[in-house]
């Protein structure tokens, strides 16, 4: 039976990085809140973003994210160290997008680093850093 759970439980972790790819992909900061606890801390610094509390991640996304026309997140190869009610988990990325005022559409990889933790309502994140290792075609800074 405790293979049956531990399969269960990176079920569901896989379906919360689902549900995060999906959250920014289409822009939805409630379904994006719904990934993470309350007292989550995340760190989109690597690739130049923010970095700060859940509610100071969201008001940057519905501020910056917007200007980007689209996005396509692939979350991949996902390995969740699973102890008990918390997990760290290591996923790679790839992430297709269309930046305003490029002609051709950019791309970046890496890896995310989640702390999850078992709650009432299922596994979410308290904390996200993204290892942000290449990226093509970037905006130009200047």
């Amino acid at each position: 039976m405790v293979q049956v759970d531990h399969v269960a439980d990176e079920l569901a972790i896989q379906a919360l990085l689902n549900r995060y790819a999906r959250a920014v992909d289409t822009k939805d900061w409630q379904l994006y809140r719904s990934v993470f606890t309350a007292d989550a801390l995340i760190d989109y610094s690597s690739a130049g973003a923010v970095a700060g509390t859940l509610d100071e991640v969201v008001d940057w996304f519905a501020t910056h994210f917007g200007v980007i026309v689209w996005s396509m997140h692939h979350i991949t190869n996902v390995e969740a160290d699973i102890d008990g009610d918390t997990a760290t988990v290591r996923a790679m990325f790839y992430n297709p997008m269309q930046l305003p005022g490029m002609a051709e559409p950019s791309s970046c990889g890496g890896y995310y680093h989640h702390e999850v933790v078992r709650t009432p309502d299922g596994w979410r994140s308290r904390r996200l850093r993204e290892e942000n290792v290449w990226f093509l075609n970037p905006p130009s800074s200047g």
